[in-house]
């Protein structure tokens, strides 16, 4: 499985009400694990700066991960980045890999 950050950042309209947005929150988590059963949730947090949310997830492809995103924006984010991330160890594997001799 590979791991993604999604990057959301709401629209005015969603960020208007906290019953509003938790409920809105909850559609869009059973949604997400409707369209996507083999994503696993590792965290969700609120954030400062230019987005809003970052979610830490794995996805068995990048299908599932563009899903996620494009069900996000379904639900009131203006944007939806998805980013695809390495672990550090593996990371440096890689890097010894295609390091010259």
């Amino acid at each position: 499985m590979a791991t993604f950050i999604l990057m959301t950042k709401l629209s005015a309209d969603c960020l208007c009400t906290p019953k509003k947005r938790a409920k809105e929150g909850k559609e869009w988590i059973k949604k997400v694990k409707k369209a996507c059963p083999d994503v696993k949730w590792i965290a969700h947090y609120s954030i400062l700066g230019p987005y809003d949310f970052m979610d830490i997830y794995e996805a068995k492809d990048v299908v599932s991960a563009h899903k996620v995103s494009l069900i996000s924006r379904t639900y009131g984010a203006v944007s939806a980045e998805s980013w695809e991330a390495l672990p550090y160890d593996k990371y440096l594997k890689v890097l010894k890999e295609t390091e010259r001799s």
